[in-house]
Protein backbone atom coordinates (compact mmCIF):
# COMPACT_ATOMS: atom_id res chain seq x y z
CA UNK A 1 0.00 0.00 0.00
CA UNK A 2 2.95 1.99 0.44
CA UNK A 3 5.48 3.57 -1.62
CA UNK A 4 8.99 1.31 -1.57
CA UNK A 5 10.49 3.78 1.00
CA UNK A 6 7.68 4.29 2.99
CA UNK A 7 7.32 0.69 5.58
CA UNK A 8 3.58 -0.69 6.59
CA UNK A 9 3.95 -0.65 10.13
CA UNK A 10 3.77 1.94 12.97
CA UNK A 11 6.04 3.80 12.37
CA UNK A 12 5.48 6.33 8.92
CA UNK A 13 9.19 8.16 8.57
CA UNK A 14 8.09 11.69 8.90
CA UNK A 15 9.53 14.30 6.72
CA UNK A 16 12.03 17.18 8.32
CA UNK A 17 10.40 20.45 9.26
CA UNK A 18 12.05 22.24 6.84
CA UNK A 19 11.55 19.65 3.90
CA UNK A 20 7.83 19.24 5.21
CA UNK A 21 7.37 23.01 4.28
CA UNK A 22 8.75 23.13 1.04
CA UNK A 23 7.31 19.86 -0.39
CA UNK A 24 3.84 20.41 0.92
CA UNK A 25 4.12 23.85 -0.43
CA UNK A 26 4.93 22.35 -4.18
CA UNK A 27 2.64 20.13 -4.11
CA UNK A 28 -0.09 22.37 -2.95
CA UNK A 29 0.73 24.65 -5.73
CA UNK A 30 1.24 21.44 -8.18
CA UNK A 31 -2.14 20.89 -8.33
CA UNK A 32 -2.80 24.60 -7.99
CA UNK A 33 -4.67 24.52 -4.53
CA UNK A 34 -3.00 27.59 -3.36
CA UNK A 35 -1.19 30.80 -5.26
CA UNK A 36 2.02 32.02 -4.50
CA UNK A 37 1.32 34.72 -2.49
CA UNK A 38 -1.08 32.45 0.09
CA UNK A 39 1.68 30.07 0.63
CA UNK A 40 4.19 33.05 1.26
CA UNK A 41 1.95 34.18 3.78
CA UNK A 42 0.97 30.93 5.41
CA UNK A 43 5.44 30.64 5.65
CA UNK A 44 5.27 33.69 7.26
CA UNK A 45 2.94 32.68 10.08
CA UNK A 46 4.70 29.83 10.65
CA UNK A 47 7.74 31.85 10.98
CA UNK A 48 5.90 34.07 13.63
CA UNK A 49 3.68 31.96 15.60
CA UNK A 50 4.78 27.97 15.13
CA UNK A 51 2.45 25.21 13.85
CA UNK A 52 2.60 23.53 10.18
CA UNK A 53 2.33 25.52 7.11
CA UNK A 54 -0.60 23.61 6.11
CA UNK A 55 -2.58 24.43 9.57
CA UNK A 56 -2.21 28.38 8.59
CA UNK A 57 -3.22 27.79 5.30
CA UNK A 58 -6.82 26.26 6.38
CA UNK A 59 -6.87 28.37 9.05
CA UNK A 60 -6.33 31.29 6.03
CA UNK A 61 -9.26 29.63 4.03
CA UNK A 62 -7.12 28.60 1.22
CA UNK A 63 -7.62 25.19 1.45
CA UNK A 64 -9.98 22.51 2.92
CA UNK A 65 -8.96 20.46 5.83
CA UNK A 66 -9.85 17.14 2.92
CA UNK A 67 -7.37 18.52 0.73
CA UNK A 68 -4.61 19.13 3.31
CA UNK A 69 -5.08 15.60 4.67
CA UNK A 70 -4.92 14.41 1.02
CA UNK A 71 -1.60 16.67 0.33
CA UNK A 72 0.03 15.24 3.65
CA UNK A 73 -0.87 11.47 2.75
CA UNK A 74 0.37 12.02 -0.70
CA UNK A 75 3.97 13.24 0.94
CA UNK A 76 4.51 10.18 2.99
CA UNK A 77 3.10 7.91 0.34
CA UNK A 78 0.11 6.99 2.45
CA UNK A 79 -3.52 5.72 0.70
CA UNK A 80 -5.96 8.29 1.09
CA UNK A 81 -10.18 8.09 0.78
CA UNK A 82 -12.84 9.93 0.23
CA UNK A 83 -15.04 8.41 2.06
CA UNK A 84 -15.86 6.03 4.92
CA UNK A 85 -19.12 3.57 5.51
CA UNK A 86 -19.55 3.51 9.12
CA UNK A 87 -21.89 0.30 8.77
CA UNK A 88 -18.56 -1.32 7.56
CA UNK A 89 -16.77 -0.77 10.54
CA UNK A 90 -15.94 -3.48 12.93
CA UNK A 91 -17.33 -2.37 15.82
CA UNK A 92 -14.88 -5.42 17.90
CA UNK A 93 -12.05 -2.69 17.14
CA UNK A 94 -13.23 0.29 19.48
CA UNK A 95 -13.60 -1.98 22.77
CA UNK A 96 -10.72 -0.57 24.32
CA UNK A 97 -10.11 2.77 23.87
CA UNK A 98 -12.93 5.78 24.08
CA UNK A 99 -14.80 8.34 22.59
CA UNK A 100 -13.05 10.99 23.66
CA UNK A 101 -9.38 9.09 23.01
CA UNK A 102 -11.01 8.36 19.36
CA UNK A 103 -11.66 12.47 19.01
CA UNK A 104 -8.72 13.60 20.25
CA UNK A 105 -6.78 11.51 17.97
CA UNK A 106 -8.88 11.47 14.89
CA UNK A 107 -8.41 8.10 14.32
CA UNK A 108 -11.03 5.36 13.41
CA UNK A 109 -10.59 1.59 13.28
CA UNK A 110 -12.18 0.27 9.75
CA UNK A 111 -11.18 -3.48 9.71
CA UNK A 112 -9.00 -6.21 9.65
CA UNK A 113 -7.31 -7.37 6.56
CA UNK A 114 -4.62 -9.63 6.07
CA UNK A 115 -3.61 -9.93 9.43
CA UNK A 116 -3.21 -6.10 9.83
CA UNK A 117 -5.58 -3.58 11.44
CA UNK A 118 -6.53 -0.54 9.07
CA UNK A 119 -6.98 2.25 10.81
CA UNK A 120 -7.92 5.86 9.14
CA UNK A 121 -6.29 9.10 10.27
CA UNK A 122 -7.10 12.25 9.65
CA UNK A 123 -3.36 13.67 9.99
CA UNK A 124 -0.90 11.38 8.40
CA UNK A 125 2.32 13.01 9.78
CA UNK A 126 1.03 12.79 13.44
CA UNK A 127 1.00 9.12 14.18
CA UNK A 128 1.64 8.57 17.48
CA UNK A 129 -1.69 6.97 18.23
CA UNK A 130 -0.87 3.82 16.35
CA UNK A 131 1.74 2.86 18.63
CA UNK A 132 -0.73 3.12 21.51
CA UNK A 133 -3.33 1.12 19.12
CA UNK A 134 -1.07 -1.54 18.06
CA UNK A 135 -0.43 -1.96 21.96
CA UNK A 136 -3.73 -2.42 22.79
CA UNK A 137 -5.31 -4.39 19.71
CA UNK A 138 -2.10 -6.71 19.52
CA UNK A 139 -1.59 -6.35 15.80
CA UNK A 140 0.24 -4.33 13.11
CA UNK A 141 -1.62 -1.24 12.07
CA UNK A 142 -1.90 -0.01 8.33
CA UNK A 143 -2.84 3.24 8.18
CA UNK A 144 -4.45 4.87 5.61
CA UNK A 145 -5.70 9.03 5.53
CA UNK A 146 -9.04 10.49 5.47
CA UNK A 147 -10.81 13.75 5.88
CA UNK A 148 -11.18 14.53 9.51
CA UNK A 149 -14.87 15.46 8.77
CA UNK A 150 -14.91 11.75 7.49
CA UNK A 151 -13.50 10.58 10.44
CA UNK A 152 -14.87 12.52 13.01
CA UNK A 153 -18.94 11.19 11.86
CA UNK A 154 -17.34 7.75 11.89
CA UNK A 155 -16.37 7.57 15.25
CA UNK A 156 -19.48 9.05 16.63
CA UNK A 157 -21.46 5.97 14.61
CA UNK A 158 -19.37 3.43 15.44
CA UNK A 159 -19.47 4.35 19.05
CA UNK A 160 -23.27 4.48 18.97
CA UNK A 161 -23.49 1.43 17.50
CA UNK A 162 -21.11 -0.26 20.25
CA UNK A 163 -23.68 1.03 22.51
CA UNK A 164 -26.42 -0.93 20.96
CA UNK A 165 -28.91 -3.52 22.45
CA UNK A 166 -26.17 -5.60 23.82
CA UNK A 167 -24.89 -2.41 26.22
CA UNK A 168 -27.98 -1.17 26.72
CA UNK A 169 -29.19 -4.89 28.12
CA UNK A 170 -26.32 -5.23 30.19
CA UNK A 171 -27.15 -1.92 31.50
CA UNK A 172 -30.90 -2.65 31.98
CA UNK A 173 -30.28 -6.08 33.39
CA UNK A 174 -29.02 -4.09 36.75
CA UNK A 175 -32.06 -2.12 37.30
CA UNK A 176 -34.30 -3.38 39.91
CA UNK A 177 -37.38 -0.57 38.55
CA UNK A 178 -38.72 -2.80 36.05
CA UNK A 179 -42.12 -3.61 36.07
CA UNK A 180 -43.58 -0.63 38.58
CA UNK A 181 -47.02 0.86 38.64
CA UNK A 182 -45.97 3.69 35.87
CA UNK A 183 -44.25 1.88 33.88
CA UNK A 184 -46.92 0.95 31.56
CA UNK A 185 -47.33 4.31 31.16
CA UNK A 186 -43.60 5.11 30.19
CA UNK A 187 -44.50 1.54 27.90
CA UNK A 188 -46.64 3.79 25.63
CA UNK A 189 -44.59 6.58 24.15
CA UNK A 190 -44.15 6.50 20.57
CA UNK A 191 -40.35 6.64 20.46
CA UNK A 192 -38.00 5.12 18.33
CA UNK A 193 -34.54 6.91 18.75
CA UNK A 194 -32.57 6.14 21.68
CA UNK A 195 -32.18 8.53 24.39
CA UNK A 196 -30.19 7.90 27.65
CA UNK A 197 -33.52 9.28 29.37
CA UNK A 198 -36.62 7.12 28.35
CA UNK A 199 -37.87 4.12 30.22
CA UNK A 200 -35.05 1.19 30.20
CA UNK A 201 -37.44 -1.14 27.94
CA UNK A 202 -38.35 1.25 25.53
CA UNK A 203 -34.55 1.82 24.94
CA UNK A 204 -33.88 -1.97 24.33
CA UNK A 205 -36.91 -2.77 22.25
CA UNK A 206 -35.52 0.52 20.51
CA UNK A 207 -32.18 -0.89 20.34
CA UNK A 208 -32.79 -4.16 19.11
CA UNK A 209 -34.69 -2.27 16.28
CA UNK A 210 -32.44 -0.02 15.21
CA UNK A 211 -29.54 -2.94 15.02
CA UNK A 212 -31.61 -5.58 13.26
CA UNK A 213 -32.72 -2.91 10.56
CA UNK A 214 -29.34 -1.66 10.46
CA UNK A 215 -27.74 -5.34 9.92
CA UNK A 216 -30.21 -5.68 7.38
CA UNK A 217 -31.63 -8.87 9.00
CA UNK A 218 -35.19 -9.91 8.14
CA UNK A 219 -36.56 -11.49 11.20
CA UNK A 220 -36.51 -10.67 15.32
CA UNK A 221 -37.36 -13.43 17.55
CA UNK A 222 -37.81 -12.75 21.16
CA UNK A 223 -38.04 -16.87 22.65
CA UNK A 224 -38.89 -16.71 26.80
CA UNK A 225 -37.31 -19.32 28.69
CA UNK A 226 -37.15 -20.81 32.40
CA UNK A 227 -34.98 -17.85 32.88
CA UNK A 228 -33.70 -15.70 30.56
CA UNK A 229 -34.95 -14.05 26.91
CA UNK A 230 -33.41 -14.91 23.76
CA UNK A 231 -33.07 -12.61 21.11
CA UNK A 232 -32.25 -13.94 17.68
CA UNK A 233 -31.81 -11.82 14.47
CA UNK A 234 -32.45 -13.71 11.36
CA UNK A 235 -30.30 -12.89 8.51
CA UNK A 236 -29.61 -14.00 4.76
CA UNK A 237 -31.80 -16.66 6.07
CA UNK A 238 -29.42 -17.53 9.07
CA UNK A 239 -30.43 -16.77 12.59
CA UNK A 240 -27.89 -15.77 15.14
CA UNK A 241 -28.22 -15.01 18.94
CA UNK A 242 -28.03 -11.70 19.29
CA UNK A 243 -28.77 -10.71 23.34
CA UNK A 244 -30.05 -12.54 26.33
CA UNK A 245 -31.73 -10.89 29.45
CA UNK A 246 -32.96 -12.16 32.66
CA UNK A 247 -36.93 -13.40 32.61
CA UNK A 248 -37.67 -11.23 34.70
CA UNK A 249 -37.93 -8.54 31.81
CA UNK A 250 -39.96 -10.29 29.71
CA UNK A 251 -43.26 -8.91 30.55
CA UNK A 252 -42.01 -5.80 29.92
CA UNK A 253 -40.71 -6.20 26.28
CA UNK A 254 -43.91 -7.97 25.37
CA UNK A 255 -45.41 -5.10 26.69
CA UNK A 256 -43.82 -2.38 24.29
CA UNK A 257 -44.02 -4.27 21.52
CA UNK A 258 -47.84 -5.06 21.65
CA UNK A 259 -48.47 -1.87 22.35
CA UNK A 260 -46.52 -0.59 19.28
CA UNK A 261 -48.39 -2.86 17.56
CA UNK A 262 -51.51 -1.88 18.83
CA UNK A 263 -52.08 -5.28 20.17
CA UNK A 264 -53.93 -6.16 23.85
CA UNK A 265 -51.13 -6.53 26.13
CA UNK A 266 -53.99 -8.15 28.75
CA UNK A 267 -54.46 -11.11 26.16
CA UNK A 268 -51.60 -13.55 27.16
CA UNK A 269 -53.47 -16.87 26.46
CA UNK A 270 -54.50 -16.81 22.61
CA UNK A 271 -52.19 -15.90 19.52
CA UNK A 272 -52.16 -11.93 18.00
CA UNK A 273 -51.14 -10.63 14.35
CA UNK A 274 -50.43 -6.73 14.23
CA UNK A 275 -48.22 -4.29 12.41
CA UNK A 276 -46.06 -1.69 13.45
CA UNK A 277 -44.82 1.07 11.09
CA UNK A 278 -41.05 2.83 12.09
CA UNK A 279 -38.21 4.71 10.81
CA UNK A 280 -34.99 3.90 11.67
CA UNK A 281 -31.82 5.25 10.35
CA UNK A 282 -33.41 7.06 7.75
CA UNK A 283 -35.38 3.92 6.64
CA UNK A 284 -38.82 3.23 6.65
CA UNK A 285 -39.43 -0.05 7.89
CA UNK A 286 -42.99 -2.05 8.00
CA UNK A 287 -42.83 -4.79 10.86
CA UNK A 288 -45.23 -7.74 10.60
CA UNK A 289 -45.72 -8.52 14.25
CA UNK A 290 -46.81 -11.89 15.46
CA UNK A 291 -47.63 -13.32 19.06
CA UNK A 292 -48.09 -16.93 20.80
CA UNK A 293 -48.50 -18.48 24.17
CA UNK A 294 -46.27 -20.49 25.12
CA UNK A 295 -44.85 -22.76 28.23
CA UNK A 296 -42.51 -20.02 29.64
CA UNK A 297 -44.85 -16.69 28.18
CA UNK A 298 -45.45 -15.44 24.83
CA UNK A 299 -42.96 -15.70 21.92
CA UNK A 300 -42.77 -12.94 19.36
CA UNK A 301 -41.86 -12.62 15.90
CA UNK A 302 -40.98 -9.55 13.81
CA UNK A 303 -40.82 -9.85 10.29
CA UNK A 304 -38.66 -6.45 8.81
CA UNK A 305 -39.93 -4.84 5.63
CA UNK A 306 -37.10 -2.51 4.86
CA UNK A 307 -39.11 -0.62 1.78
CA UNK A 308 -35.49 1.04 0.71
CA UNK A 309 -34.29 -2.46 0.54
CA UNK A 310 -36.19 -4.57 -1.37
CA UNK A 311 -35.70 -5.23 -4.91
CA UNK A 312 -38.13 -4.37 -7.76
CA UNK A 313 -35.74 -4.85 -10.60
CA UNK A 314 -35.75 -8.62 -12.38
CA UNK A 315 -32.46 -8.06 -12.99
CA UNK A 316 -30.83 -7.92 -9.24
CA UNK A 317 -33.03 -10.59 -8.15
CA UNK A 318 -30.04 -13.40 -9.83
CA UNK A 319 -31.72 -14.23 -13.15
CA UNK A 320 -29.11 -15.13 -15.50
CA UNK A 321 -29.24 -13.56 -19.44
CA UNK A 322 -31.46 -16.06 -20.64
CA UNK A 323 -34.13 -16.81 -17.84
CA UNK A 324 -34.61 -13.03 -17.74
CA UNK A 325 -35.64 -12.67 -21.28
CA UNK A 326 -38.09 -15.71 -20.60
CA UNK A 327 -39.60 -14.28 -17.87
CA UNK A 328 -40.07 -10.84 -19.01
CA UNK A 329 -41.45 -12.54 -22.26
CA UNK A 330 -43.82 -13.98 -20.14
CA UNK A 331 -45.28 -11.32 -17.70
CA UNK A 332 -46.30 -9.41 -20.53
CA UNK A 333 -48.58 -11.51 -21.90
CA UNK A 334 -51.98 -10.90 -22.58
CA UNK A 335 -53.40 -13.85 -20.27
CA UNK A 336 -52.78 -16.78 -18.40
CA UNK A 337 -51.63 -18.06 -15.21
CA UNK A 338 -48.15 -17.08 -14.46
CA UNK A 339 -46.88 -19.65 -11.11
CA UNK A 340 -44.04 -19.11 -8.57
CA UNK A 341 -43.69 -21.92 -6.51
CA UNK A 342 -41.24 -22.43 -3.08
CA UNK A 343 -40.99 -22.97 0.39
CA UNK A 344 -41.94 -20.04 2.76
CA UNK A 345 -38.84 -17.62 2.75
CA UNK A 346 -37.59 -18.35 -0.71
CA UNK A 347 -38.76 -15.00 -2.14
CA UNK A 348 -41.33 -15.96 -4.22
CA UNK A 349 -43.38 -12.39 -3.42
CA UNK A 350 -40.49 -10.50 -4.07
CA UNK A 351 -40.10 -11.97 -7.37
CA UNK A 352 -43.61 -11.10 -8.43
CA UNK A 353 -43.64 -7.43 -7.08
CA UNK A 354 -40.44 -6.87 -9.01
CA UNK A 355 -42.30 -8.32 -12.01
CA UNK A 356 -45.63 -5.95 -11.36
CA UNK A 357 -43.22 -3.50 -11.36
CA UNK A 358 -41.35 -4.14 -14.56
CA UNK A 359 -44.92 -3.96 -16.29
CA UNK A 360 -46.60 -1.56 -14.25
CA UNK A 361 -47.98 1.19 -16.69
CA UNK A 362 -50.69 4.20 -17.06
CA UNK A 363 -52.24 2.66 -19.74
CA UNK A 364 -53.43 -0.95 -17.41
CA UNK A 365 -55.01 -2.06 -14.21
CA UNK A 366 -53.06 -3.91 -11.87
CA UNK A 367 -54.92 -5.20 -8.70
CA UNK A 368 -53.58 -7.16 -5.75
CA UNK A 369 -55.05 -9.43 -3.35
CA UNK A 370 -52.43 -10.61 -0.30
CA UNK A 371 -52.14 -11.37 3.47
CA UNK A 372 -50.82 -9.35 4.28
CA UNK A 373 -49.73 -6.66 1.69
CA UNK A 374 -45.40 -6.57 2.27
CA UNK A 375 -44.80 -3.63 0.16
CA UNK A 376 -46.90 -0.87 -1.00
CA UNK A 377 -46.39 -0.40 -4.91
CA UNK A 378 -47.22 2.90 -6.26
CA UNK A 379 -50.10 3.19 -9.40
CA UNK A 380 -51.02 -0.38 -8.23
CA UNK A 381 -54.36 -1.27 -6.30
CA UNK A 382 -53.60 -3.57 -3.03
CA UNK A 383 -56.09 -5.51 -1.01
CA UNK A 384 -55.49 -7.17 1.99
CA UNK A 385 -57.29 -10.77 3.21
CA UNK A 386 -59.12 -10.82 6.61
CA UNK A 387 -60.58 -13.63 7.69
CA UNK A 388 -62.08 -12.17 11.08
CA UNK A 389 -64.75 -10.93 8.92
CA UNK A 390 -64.72 -13.38 6.36
CA UNK A 391 -62.76 -11.48 3.81
CA UNK A 392 -60.79 -14.31 1.94
CA UNK A 393 -58.40 -14.84 -1.33
CA UNK A 394 -61.59 -15.94 -2.84
CA UNK A 395 -63.80 -13.00 -1.90
CA UNK A 396 -61.39 -10.43 -2.81
CA UNK A 397 -60.83 -12.08 -6.24
CA UNK A 398 -64.26 -11.75 -7.29
CA UNK A 399 -64.09 -8.17 -5.81
CA UNK A 400 -61.26 -7.64 -7.97
CA UNK A 401 -63.02 -9.23 -11.49
CA UNK A 402 -65.63 -6.69 -11.15
CA UNK A 403 -63.03 -3.89 -10.63
CA UNK A 404 -61.87 -4.37 -14.87
CA UNK A 405 -58.44 -4.89 -14.10
CA UNK A 406 -55.78 -6.28 -16.75
CA UNK A 407 -53.20 -8.33 -14.49
CA UNK A 408 -54.07 -9.70 -10.58
CA UNK A 409 -51.87 -10.94 -8.17
CA UNK A 410 -53.25 -13.34 -5.65
CA UNK A 411 -50.74 -13.69 -2.95
CA UNK A 412 -51.57 -17.74 -2.81
CA UNK A 413 -53.36 -20.16 -3.59
CA UNK A 414 -54.27 -22.02 -0.58
CA UNK A 415 -57.88 -23.70 -1.88
CA UNK A 416 -60.15 -25.17 -4.63
CA UNK A 417 -62.45 -21.75 -4.59
CA UNK A 418 -59.27 -19.04 -5.31
CA UNK A 419 -58.05 -21.85 -7.76
CA UNK A 420 -61.10 -22.50 -9.47
CA UNK A 421 -61.67 -18.43 -10.07
CA UNK A 422 -57.90 -18.22 -11.21
CA UNK A 423 -58.35 -20.08 -14.02
CA UNK A 424 -61.85 -18.30 -15.01
CA UNK A 425 -60.28 -14.92 -14.71
CA UNK A 426 -57.32 -16.16 -17.02
CA UNK A 427 -59.60 -17.30 -19.43
CA UNK A 428 -61.81 -14.41 -19.70
CA UNK A 429 -58.38 -12.22 -20.55
CA UNK A 430 -56.64 -11.48 -17.72
CA UNK A 431 -53.29 -12.39 -16.75
CA UNK A 432 -53.28 -13.83 -13.14
CA UNK A 433 -49.60 -14.08 -10.83
CA UNK A 434 -50.10 -16.41 -7.97
CA UNK A 435 -47.86 -17.87 -6.21
CA UNK A 436 -48.21 -21.89 -4.42
CA UNK A 437 -46.37 -23.90 -2.20
CA UNK A 438 -44.44 -27.18 -3.83
CA UNK A 439 -40.72 -28.12 -4.19
CA UNK A 440 -40.82 -27.80 -7.71
CA UNK A 441 -42.20 -26.25 -11.00
CA UNK A 442 -43.79 -29.48 -11.90
CA UNK A 443 -45.47 -29.82 -8.86
CA UNK A 444 -48.02 -26.75 -9.38
CA UNK A 445 -49.97 -29.03 -11.68
CA UNK A 446 -50.59 -31.87 -9.48
CA UNK A 447 -50.92 -29.92 -6.82
CA UNK A 448 -53.59 -27.88 -8.20
CA UNK A 449 -55.25 -31.18 -9.54
CA UNK A 450 -55.23 -32.79 -5.46
CA UNK A 451 -57.18 -29.42 -4.43
CA UNK A 452 -59.88 -30.48 -7.00
CA UNK A 453 -59.42 -28.73 -10.09
CA UNK A 454 -60.06 -30.20 -13.51
CA UNK A 455 -57.07 -30.94 -15.71
CA UNK A 456 -58.33 -30.02 -19.03
CA UNK A 457 -58.80 -26.07 -17.36
CA UNK A 458 -55.35 -26.16 -16.07
CA UNK A 459 -53.61 -27.12 -19.29
CA UNK A 460 -55.59 -24.22 -21.07
CA UNK A 461 -54.92 -21.36 -18.45
CA UNK A 462 -51.23 -21.82 -16.73
CA UNK A 463 -49.11 -20.86 -19.11
CA UNK A 464 -46.01 -21.30 -17.05
CA UNK A 465 -44.53 -22.35 -13.82
CA UNK A 466 -41.53 -21.22 -12.10
CA UNK A 467 -39.53 -22.80 -8.60
CA UNK A 468 -37.52 -20.37 -6.69
CA UNK A 469 -35.08 -20.40 -3.92
CA UNK A 470 -32.28 -18.19 -2.00
CA UNK A 471 -28.88 -18.97 -1.63
CA UNK A 472 -26.58 -16.94 0.17
CA UNK A 473 -24.10 -15.10 -2.23
CA UNK A 474 -20.46 -15.58 -1.48
CA UNK A 475 -19.00 -12.27 -0.02
CA UNK A 476 -16.48 -11.10 -3.32
CA UNK A 477 -13.28 -9.58 -1.01
CA UNK A 478 -13.27 -12.32 0.84
CA UNK A 479 -14.17 -15.47 -0.97
CA UNK A 480 -11.75 -18.02 -1.07
CA UNK A 481 -10.69 -19.93 -4.31
CA UNK A 482 -10.32 -23.55 -4.14
CA UNK A 483 -10.20 -26.83 -6.10
CA UNK A 484 -13.00 -28.76 -5.31
CA UNK A 485 -13.42 -32.71 -4.06
CA UNK A 486 -14.45 -34.89 -6.89
CA UNK A 487 -18.14 -35.38 -5.05
CA UNK A 488 -19.10 -31.88 -5.05
CA UNK A 489 -18.21 -31.72 -9.33
CA UNK A 490 -20.32 -34.55 -9.68
CA UNK A 491 -22.71 -33.53 -7.45
CA UNK A 492 -23.25 -30.22 -9.11
CA UNK A 493 -23.61 -32.43 -12.57
CA UNK A 494 -19.87 -30.73 -13.89
CA UNK A 495 -17.82 -32.98 -15.35
CA UNK A 496 -14.43 -33.21 -13.74
CA UNK A 497 -12.47 -33.09 -17.07
CA UNK A 498 -13.64 -29.36 -16.76
CA UNK A 499 -12.32 -28.57 -13.66
CA UNK A 500 -9.03 -27.31 -14.48
CA UNK A 501 -10.52 -24.78 -16.62
CA UNK A 502 -13.12 -23.26 -13.97
CA UNK A 503 -12.91 -21.39 -10.82
CA UNK A 504 -14.30 -22.41 -7.75
CA UNK A 505 -14.82 -20.38 -4.41
CA UNK A 506 -16.27 -21.36 -0.89
CA UNK A 507 -17.15 -18.42 1.63
CA UNK A 508 -14.04 -16.87 3.59
CA UNK A 509 -14.77 -14.87 6.72
CA UNK A 510 -13.92 -11.33 7.32
CA UNK A 511 -14.88 -8.22 9.87
CA UNK A 512 -16.97 -6.85 7.21
CA UNK A 513 -19.84 -10.45 7.01
CA UNK A 514 -18.14 -12.68 9.76
CA UNK A 515 -19.91 -15.69 7.85
CA UNK A 516 -18.53 -15.48 4.29
CA UNK A 517 -21.80 -14.65 2.91
CA UNK A 518 -23.48 -11.06 2.23
CA UNK A 519 -27.24 -10.83 1.19
CA UNK A 520 -28.89 -13.94 -1.30
CA UNK A 521 -29.23 -14.28 -4.84
CA UNK A 522 -32.37 -16.51 -6.43
CA UNK A 523 -31.75 -20.23 -8.02
CA UNK A 524 -34.69 -20.84 -10.73
CA UNK A 525 -36.62 -23.29 -12.27
CA UNK A 526 -38.58 -21.90 -15.38
CA UNK A 527 -41.14 -24.49 -16.80
CA UNK A 528 -42.22 -23.42 -19.98
CA UNK A 529 -45.76 -24.83 -21.22
CA UNK A 530 -46.23 -26.32 -24.31
CA UNK A 531 -48.67 -28.62 -26.15
CA UNK A 532 -46.83 -31.83 -24.95
CA UNK A 533 -46.86 -30.21 -21.32
CA UNK A 534 -50.52 -29.51 -21.51
CA UNK A 535 -50.79 -32.79 -22.54
CA UNK A 536 -49.37 -34.50 -19.55
CA UNK A 537 -51.74 -32.31 -17.40
CA UNK A 538 -54.96 -33.94 -19.43
CA UNK A 539 -54.10 -36.86 -18.67
CA UNK A 540 -53.05 -36.67 -14.96
CA UNK A 541 -49.19 -37.15 -15.62
CA UNK A 542 -47.48 -37.45 -12.41
CA UNK A 543 -44.81 -34.43 -11.79
CA UNK A 544 -41.77 -36.31 -12.29
CA UNK A 545 -43.21 -37.40 -15.60
CA UNK A 546 -43.51 -33.99 -16.79
CA UNK A 547 -40.65 -32.69 -15.12
CA UNK A 548 -38.37 -35.16 -17.50
CA UNK A 549 -40.27 -33.79 -20.75
CA UNK A 550 -39.59 -30.35 -19.46
CA UNK A 551 -36.34 -31.11 -19.25
CA UNK A 552 -35.90 -32.81 -22.44
CA UNK A 553 -37.38 -29.70 -23.64
CA UNK A 554 -34.75 -27.47 -22.41
CA UNK A 555 -35.08 -26.71 -18.78
CA UNK A 556 -32.80 -25.86 -16.38
CA UNK A 557 -33.11 -27.64 -12.36
CA UNK A 558 -32.68 -25.28 -9.63
CA UNK A 559 -29.80 -27.59 -9.10
CA UNK A 560 -28.26 -26.73 -12.64
CA UNK A 561 -29.16 -22.89 -12.04
CA UNK A 562 -27.32 -22.76 -8.79
CA UNK A 563 -24.00 -24.78 -10.87
CA UNK A 564 -23.79 -22.25 -13.10
CA UNK A 565 -24.13 -19.52 -10.19
CA UNK A 566 -21.02 -21.39 -8.53
CA UNK A 567 -19.19 -21.70 -11.64
CA UNK A 568 -20.00 -17.32 -11.95
CA UNK A 569 -18.44 -17.11 -8.17
CA UNK A 570 -21.65 -15.54 -6.69
CA UNK A 571 -22.32 -18.70 -4.29
CA UNK A 572 -21.03 -22.02 -3.03
CA UNK A 573 -21.06 -25.56 -3.52
CA UNK A 574 -22.38 -25.75 0.03
CA UNK A 575 -25.21 -23.35 -0.28
CA UNK A 576 -26.55 -24.99 -3.77
CA UNK A 577 -27.07 -28.69 -2.67
CA UNK A 578 -28.48 -27.24 0.89
CA UNK A 579 -31.25 -25.01 -1.06
CA UNK A 580 -31.71 -28.09 -3.84
CA UNK A 581 -31.77 -31.19 -1.78
CA UNK A 582 -35.07 -31.98 -3.22
CA UNK A 583 -34.24 -31.68 -6.27
CA UNK A 584 -33.08 -34.62 -8.45
CA UNK A 585 -33.21 -33.65 -11.90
Amino acid sequence: MFSDDVTQTVLVPIPSSAGSRSLVGELLLARRWVTMDKLERALQLQVEKGDRVGKHLVDMGAITPAQLTEILALQVGMPFVEEINPDDIDTSLVADFTLQYAREHNFVPLRRENGLVVVAVADPIALDCLDDLHAMLGTEIDPIAAPPEQIFNAVNRVFDRRAGAGAVAEEVKDRDDIGNAGEIEDLKKDIIDVTDDEAPIIRLVNSVLNQAVKERASDIHIEPYEKEVVVRLRKDGILSELLRVPKRLHASISSRIKIMGELDIAEKRLPQDGRIQIRVAGRDVDIRLSTVPTGFGERLVMRLLDKSAVLLDLEKLGFDKPNLAIFDSIIHRPHGIVLVTGPTGSGKTTTLYAALSSINRPEINILTVEDPIEYQLPGIGQMQVNPKIEFTFARGLRAILRQDPDVVLIGEIRDRETAEIAVQASLTGHLVLATLHTNDAASSFTRLIDMGVEPFLLSSSVIFCMAQRLARRLHAPCKVHYRPPRHEVEQLGISMDEVDDLKFFKAGGCSQCRTGYSGRAGLYELLLVNDEIRSLVTQRAESTRIKRIAIQNGMRTLRDDGAMKVLAGLTSVEEVMSETAEDRG
